[in-house]
């Protein structure tokens, strides 16, 4: 690749690597939070939940943007935002202002990654150029994943107000970057397409109730009233959703998008990779932390071996891709995750780290990075370049809701064992949650087809017929 697009990737790897190690950093922080605000149990939950919710309900809204108003503009004023309210946590001295700026931050994190991801898609062409440029992207994802483990222990130990001044640094050098190195937007001509606000408010709020009470319902009970109605009206704004889409003429989503099988596939292996990956890791850290007695601190440490492994298998897939396909690297690579899950169905009381979990986390990981690159680039694969915003807005909902959904079942296996968690309650969850695994590797080997050496699945051909013929190509745009 160019010097220039090796400078572009830098730029949009270092934000990524920002809003992975602000997702870890947060862990470690929360007792020292709650210690030094005086933080309700509640409060202390909405630290994270709230960052979740606003990140998963505004990433299609994120997507339309970017395609419609300029992707780097987009992804430096939601930078820049991100920056502020990275300070401002920093800041504050009240629980509740303390949530708002992490709300903030997940409405910023929801417009960036669509932004990111839609530049790298379209400054990089399909075949091996992309792949590797996805393979650096999702290697700077785990990358900062696992530096906000390990660094939020150190940072804690001096302040936890560090975990939001760091952030705050990195994104202001970010911002100095992003000018001078990400190309200007090309300039629309002809007739500028319409915003969908009614589809806007509706998907974003659908997205969000259901996110909500995903999120929840561990806490307040699937058959509460809470849990019920933002169920209930999640499905009625979705559905009104859908019905508008269908007669907009500029759509918020162009539903023609999929009718490509290995664009619609790749967002169904995202949700149950996310039910998997996600379910596990809530499990897991509770499991290390309440019957191993793990501090927070070595829980984290005790699972860089994963991420270790996840960075190792994003840096070989794209290579496997270019050989043989998209198929046979996401069957084999969600195999592997779903067997690294359910050897955790040999962990007890006292298990070994060295015997028992050391190689269950590293055959997790290897499946982890492996299936990840590869839904990710069948997500954006096909997909015409003023669409590219939706699709990766598309991917990423789907994995963020996926993660809500395998945190809630998790929690809810959990709760069914008894009040005093034990083993065999465990056991059950890690048994869920793999499971997921399983149904995404039997979904990619049905849905996302035969792929070219170049690494990019072929459409259906009626799908691809469609991106050609619509009737509003080019004009509008059709999303973890």
């Amino acid at each position: 690749m160019s010097a220039r697009k090796n400078l572009v990737l830098l730029v949009l790897c270092a934000q990524l690597f920002l809003d992975s190690m602000d997702v870890s950093l947060m862990g470690v922080a929360l007792p020292e939070m709650q210690d030094d605000m005086g933080l309700s149990a509640e409060q202390l939950q909405w630290v994270i939940s709230g960052y979740a919710v606003a990140y998963g309900g505004f990433l299609l809204l994120g997507g339309r943007a970017a395609d419609l108003f300029g992707r780097r503009r987009i992804f430096f004023w939601a930078t820049a935002l991100f920056a502020v309210v990275s300070l401002a946590g920093g800041l504050v001295t009240d629980g509740g202002l303390l949530i708002l700026t992490r709300v903030i931050k997940g409405v910023a994190a929801a417009f960036i990654a669509p932004a990111a991801l839609s530049i790298i898609t379209t400054t990089f062409p399909e075949g091996p150029e992309r792949n590797r440029a996805m393979g650096m992207f999702g290697l700077t994802g785990a990358s900062g994943y696992a530096a906000g483990l390990v660094f939020s222990g150190l940072l804690t130990s001096l302040s936890w107000r560090l975990t939001f001044f760091v952030p705050f640094v990195v994104a202001t050098m970010v911002l100095l970057a992003v000018r001078g190195v990400i190309a200007p937007d090309e300039e629309r001509t002809g007739r500028r397409p319409g915003f969908d606000v009614f589809g806007a408010v509706t998907a974003t709020g659908g997205v969000l109730l259901l996110v909500f009470a995903l999120t929840r319902a561990p806490e307040v009970g699937w058959g509460s009233a809470a849990t019920v109605g933002s169920l209930a009206v999640s499905v009625v704004l979705l559905v009104a959703f859908v019905v508008i889409q269908g007669r907009r003429a500029d759509p918020l989503v162009d539903l023609s998008i999929f009718r490509s099988r290995t664009l619609a596939t790749a967002n169904v292996v995202g949700v149950v990779w996310a039910c998997a990956t996600i379910g596990w890791q809530f499990i897991a850290l509770l499991y290390l932390q309440n019957t191993l007695g793990y501090s927070a601190l070595k829980a984290g440490m005790a699972i860089v071996p994963m991420a270790v492994s996840i960075l190792i298998a994003v840096n070989i897939a794209p290579r496997l891709i270019g050989k043989v396909g998209l198929r046979v690297p996401a069957v084999i690579g969600l195999l592997l995750q779903g067997l690294g899950i359910l050897l955790f169905l040999r962990a007890d009381e006292d298990a070994s780290y060295a015997a028992v979990l050391l190689p269950a986390l590293i055959i997790h990981g290897l499946g982890n990075g492996t299936s990840f690159l590869s839904f990710n680039i069948a997500g954006v694969s096909g997909v015409a370049n003023d669409k590219q915003g939706l699709a990766a807005s598309l991917i990423q909902s789907a994995v963020q809701l996926g993660g809500g959904l395998g945190v809630a079942v998790g929690a809810a296996v959990l709760a069914a064992g008894s009040a005093d968690v034990g083993m065999s309650a465990y056991h059950r969850a890690f048994l869920a949650v793999g499971i997921f695994s399983l149904v995404g590797a039997a979904a990619s080997a049905l849905g996302l087809g035969a792929s070219g050496p170049s690494g990019g699945a072929e459409e259906d051909s009626s799908a691809g017929e469609a991106v050609q013929s619509h009737p509003n190509a080019g004009l509008e745009s059709g999303r973890a």
